[in-house]
């Protein structure tokens, strides 16, 4: 056999594979990047007028009366709201900086929708594979879209993850529902903990 040359029987079996045949970090990093959950923006939902402090969640709004965007007073609850109860009002700052982020449409409604943070991939730091299943560890964070999103999303804060992967018939999957035991990236998101 001549140098650099490859049998005919080890190419034939390299032609019938797919590159999803093995679990690979950088497979694994592709899958995740790409899946519905993970890019998915963060939204935040923003309520204003007359809000029960039992509704009011009191960290986001108040880094947003922290940055000037919003401000609350006190004020007599309507009735179906358990007191006490808070008026949350735009400021002119807050104004211009939502006009941008939300659809004209939504200008005059008391309630606004602004995408706020996308998350974005580390890394995959392990994988760990018992026959047809694998979990995959991996780092992300929150990068802002907007000034709302770096208010309220650290950029520096990493969160880890574990996502659940299956082996069919044409390679590895990462799983997006959880049919049985195994966890979905939908879960892994949500279950995530600040990374050391």
């Amino acid at each position: 056999m001549r140098k650099g040359w490859i049998p005919i029987t080890t190419l034939l079996l390299c032609l019938s594979c797919s590159p999803r045949d093995f679990l690979s970090r950088r497979l694994a990093a592709d899958l995740i990047s790409a899946s519905e959950t993970f890019r998915s923006p963060q939204q935040f939902v923003l309520e204003t007028g007359v809000l029960s402090t039992k509704d009011y969640p009191a960290p986001e709004y108040l880094v947003l009366e922290h940055h000037g965007w919003i401000s609350t007073n006190n004020a007599p609850c309507p009735a179906g709201l358990a007191p006490p109860c808070l008026e949350v009002l735009l400021t002119p700052s807050g104004v211009e900086t939502i006009r941008a982020l939300i659809p004209a449409a939504d200008a005059t409604k008391p309630s606004f929708t602004i995408p706020a943070a996308r998350r974005e991939l580390f890394g995959v730091t392990g994988i760990s594979k018992q026959g047809n299943f694998a979990d995959v560890d991996f780092l992300w964070r929150w990068a802002p879209l907007n000034e709302i999103g770096a208010a309220l999303y650290s950029a520096d804060l990493r969160y880890k993850s574990t996502a659940a992967f299956r082996k069919y018939d044409d390679g590895w999957h990462l799983i997006e529902s959880t049919p049985h035991r195994e966890q979905s990236i939908d879960d892994a998101l949500k279950n995530a903990e600040p990374a050391p």
